[in-house]
């Protein structure tokens, strides 16, 4: 099991240019191409988010977004999705929609759950959470 941690990388903005279209290779050099290569060859994607303005953080997003060239290739995936937000678990639904909109164009995809970290503002904080101990549990039930 891998973790990444997409604030360490460098990932700029896809720009729809379709450079990708027919060589299934984005036209930027930057860490998306292994990022990418990851996430084909992962049999279980765990995307996990804070809420900001009841939406996944700009570095997803972005993510997802340059998924473009090759996301048909993302196949056959087991996903659980991890949000974290100050306030209850009903004002993160806008942003599991969000990721589930992105699951249901990944050809096989399956979610396999959803953890909701309520509560959750300062730095640190998710760790005192129920949040916490049941992403733990769910992390070592992936074989």
């Amino acid at each position: 099991m891998e973790q990444v941690y997409l604030h360490q990388l460098n990932i700029g903005f896809c720009s729809a240019c379709y450079g990708c279209r027919g060589t299934n290779t984005c036209v930027q050099k930057d860490d998306m191409e292994q990022l990418l290569q990851k996430m084909v060859e992962a049999d279980v994607l765990v995307l996990a988010t804070p809420v900001y303005f009841y939406s996944m953080d700009g570095q997803m997003k972005t993510v997802i977004d340059r998924t473009l060239p090759r996301y048909t290739e993302i196949r056959d995936k087991e996903v659980c999705f991890i949000a974290t937000a100050a306030a209850e678990k009903a004002a993160m639904e806008r942003t599991i929609d969000g990721l589930r909109g992105f699951t249901d164009c990944l050809p096989g995809a399956q979610v396999k759950g959803v953890i909701y970290g309520e509560g959750v503002y300062q730095k640190g904080e998710v760790e005192a959470s129920p949040a916490f101990t049941e992403s733990y549990r769910a992390g070592k039930s992936v074989r």
